[in-house]
Order: C-alpha cells, then structure tokens, then sequence
C-alpha cells in the first residue's frame, strides 16, 4: 500500500469526481482510477460507489475515510515532528498569500508571542482553492489561514475540521487615480472597462465571477491575470485597469492616493470573513497553544465558530 492512495482516496472524498481530484493530485484520470482500484484491492472492499453521479462513497468508503485521513495526518505528523538543529516543534500554517502578508504578522505580533520550542513554517498559496483545502484535509499543515464568503462553499466537516472566524475585510475595486474619470464613464454608460482578474480557480476569482453573475451592472475587458493579489496590485498602480483588492492590503496606497476606489455602489464591494481552521485530529500541545494565540486575539471582536 502506498500513501499516495490514501491521499488520493481522501481527495476524491472531497470532490466526488475522478477527473477533477486526478487534476488536483496531477495525474492522468485512468492513472487516478488505477490507484483507486489499487487502494480498493489492498481493503479488500469496494471504497467507491462508480455508478452514481457524482461519484459516492460506499458504507465500507465512509468507515475507511476517517482511517485514511488520520493515516495520512499521522505521517504527516510525524515528518514535521524531526527537527535536525533542536528540540523545536514546526507549525505548519497553510496561508493565503496576502493573509501571509498582512495578518500573521499582525496576530502574533512580537516572536515573544509564538510558543517556546516551536517554529512557524508559513506554506505558499498554491493558487486554486482545492489545493490550498487539500494541505489540510491531507495533513500537510497543522492550520489553513483564508477567506471566506458564501459565494465560495468549503465543503469541510465542521466536526473535523473546526474553525474560528478572525474578521471581516472589504475587498475594494480599485485603480490609479488617472483612470478614475475614464472608469467611471465607461461604468456609467456600460461599456467594458480593463479588469485585472484573479483568474477562474483562485478564491477571489470564483467569488467575483459570482458576484459580477448577480450584478451586471460592470462590464469587464480582462487585460491581465494573476492569483495573487499583491500582483494585481502593482498593476493597479501601474495603470493598467480596475482590481479588486483586499482593503488590508492596500491601506497605504490609498492613504497615499496611489490607488482609488472606483464606485461607491455597495453591491460591487465584496465583504469576506478571515477564517482559521485546524484538523479536529492533528492535536498536539504546540498547536493548541498556537490556536490560542489566534483564538484570544479573535475573541476580542468576533466569536469562535466550529
């Protein structure tokens, strides 16, 4: 047996597709299917009902899949326990790259507020939404720090995957100063503006391709991509066309008049929660003092969820 199955059983779980978890696991989908079948040989049970659509577990999947994803976790686990120099617990914090930037920084303040012992280990957004989930779900991080909104469902067991809500943050359309009339005009009278767009599989970009589907009222000429916010920043301020940007992120700018906002109408500002969750499995003393940290300072404005 190897662990990959598990990893790709745990997946499929998720997304109850083969196609869509044979790309997030990069593979072929008969290359994907074959593992599945493996993983199903190794139990001695079928795992996967594949007559249904989408695909279902089966009464034997559902009892292996919390197996499974402790299997999966305690590997994980263990490999991040080894730590050559010292005696030091890694903390491993899947991060969505701006909240990297702007909110760690911010909730643990001075490293005298980090635990004795441990190191953090910040992993880099991998840009599409699944596989950013699949680094927790699979084990290969103690915590996953993102955005949320309705618009985009994280189909997480709140049981094993709890979560504390740490705020809410705006996430402004925006553009150099010099496009500001022009945005304007072009919005008043529904012709197309240039948008820089967050891509389809980003968080961002799901969330706003919903948002535009509800309101119609902007028009977009797409003119560049990228997943990461602080890339569409720079080419906001470079003046290339419109983005939407966390408000936390862009504060000086706009202190600075580097940036503008490009319509007061409340409809086209998305407002989205800053959620941390953890694995209800993956307890250790060092993680919990970790998830106090957080917790204690979200406690002050926003409750606790999970």
């Amino acid at each position: 047996m190897e662990l990959k199955w598990l990893e790709d059983f745990v997946c499929l779980s998720r997304t109850l597709s083969f196609s869509r978890a044979a790309r997030e696991r990069n593979v072929s989908q008969p290359a994907f299917s074959k593992r599945i079948r493996q993983l199903e040989q190794w139990a001695g049970a079928s795992l996967v009902n594949r007559v249904s659509y989408p695909a279902e577990l089966t009464a034997e999947g559902r009892r292996f899949l919390e197996e499974a994803t402790e299997i999966v976790s305690a590997f994980y686990r263990a490999q991040r326990s080894v730590c050559p120099s010292s005696r030091c617990e890694v903390v491993t914090i899947a991060a969505l790259h701006t909240l990297a930037l702007t909110l760690i920084p911010h909730y643990f303040g001075s490293r005298e507020n980090m635990p004795s012992m441990a190191r953090l280990k910040v992993t880099p957004d991998l840009g599409g939404i699944e596989d950013n989930l699949n680094r927790l779900v699979t084990g290969g991080a103690d915590f996953f720090l993102t955005y949320a909104h309705p618009l985009v469902p994280f189909h997480l067991d709140p049981a094993l995957f709890p979560f504390v809500c740490l705020g809410t943050e705006r996430v402004l359309p925006v553009c150099a100063p010099e496009l500001k009339a022009r945005v304007s005009h072009a919005m008043a009278n529904a012709e197309a503006v240039d948008y820089l767009s967050y891509g389809d599989e980003s968080f961002f970009g799901v969330a706003l391709s919903k948002l535009f589907a509800k309101h119609d009222a902007f028009r977009r000429r797409v003119v560049c991509e990228d997943t990461l916010s602080v890339g569409l920043m720079s080419m906001a301020r470079a003046g290339w066309g419109v983005a939407w940007l966390p408000e936390r992120l862009i504060r000086d700018e706009l202190d600075m008049g580097l940036l503008v906002s490009v319509t007061d109408d409340p409809a086209l500002v998305l407002t989205v929660e800053t959620r941390l969750y953890r694995h209800a499995n993956a307890q250790r003393p060092v993680c919990d003092q970790v998830w106090d940290v957080f917790t204690s300072r979200a406690n002050r404005s926003a409750p606790a969820h999970g």
